[in-house]
């Protein structure tokens, strides 16, 4: 009887967790409708030499119905750390199509990538983010400029929770076996790109669960799942901003394994 109540007594903890977290969501939301700045180079006052970054620049791609608020707890973590060039991206809630979205996140890809004298640039996408992000990479040719990425409750193999009635088209996307979805299962041996999938154990929006694994044959993936984690609050639990840090630095000593963050 210890392991049944232990279980219920961590879903009840996730829960609490994951209602704080979109209360908290619900506060921050308002300040990521605007669009980020950007700052632009002054010709009457040239900007001063700068010591070269430590990091590649990051591009922030948020979910379904959100905006770049979401990543405020993340653009914290990686900042004190040592990234200076973390961009965060909002695209219209009204998006009809991945495909669409995929080919203008390539702008700002290359934005980045110009912006930052030609370094590569690392993708970290929330739920719908990280899907229009690998299918970029993936089926765009976008691995050339992204050599990493990190997805964070996205369902790569679709969700039944798209099933349900609603108004959205794109949502149509999202349901297991669609078009999309099939069409990402094609074999891919040209990307190079790895990638790092971080899944919620307590997801309530990527259904069933294991729907956000990334399993490609052709695909450096390395699978991660933090338990006590929901769907919303995922790109602010701590344990998830760690796994986050840690596969952006990890990669050039050598891919991820499947695990369980501790």
């Amino acid at each position: 009887m210890t392991i049944p109540f232990q279980r219920t007594a961590a879903t009840v903890r996730g829960a609490g967790a994951e209602a704080a977290a979109l209360a908290h969501h619900l506060v921050r939301y308002p300040t990521g409708i605007p669009p980020e700045r950007r700052p632009r180079p002054c010709p009457d006052r040239p900007a001063p030499p700068a010591a070269p970054p430590r990091h590649d620049p990051v591009l922030l791609l948020h979910g379904f119905v959100d905006n770049r608020a979401v990543f405020g707890p993340l653009r914290r973590d990686l900042h004190r750390h040592g990234w200076t060039h973390l961009h965060a991206l909002n695209y219209s809630p009204l998006t009809r199509d991945v495909r669409a979205a995929a080919v203008l996140l390539a702008r700002h890809v290359e934005w980045a990538a110009q912006a930052h004298g030609g370094r590569p640039v690392a993708l970290v996408g929330h739920s719908l983010g990280g899907l229009i992000a690998r299918y970029y990479v993936q089926r765009l040719g976008g691995h050339e400029l992204v050599p990493e990425v990190v997805t964070l409750a996205t369902p790569h193999e679709g969700t039944t929770a798209a099933l349900l009635p609603n108004p959205f088209p794109i949502t149509r996307q999202l349901r297991p076996g669609s078009d999309l979805l099939a069409e990402l299962r094609l074999p891919a041996p040209g990307c190079t790109s790895r990638f790092t999938a971080v899944r919620g154990g307590l997801d309530e929006v990527v259904l069933p669960r294991r729907g956000a694994r990334l399993d490609h044959p052709d695909l450096d993936a390395a699978n991660v799942a933090v338990p006590g984690a929901g769907h919303v609050g995922l790109p602010a639990h701590p344990r998830a901003v760690a796994v986050v840090r840690l596969a952006l630095e990890a990669w050039a000593a050598g891919p991820l394994t499947e695990r369980h963050a501790c």
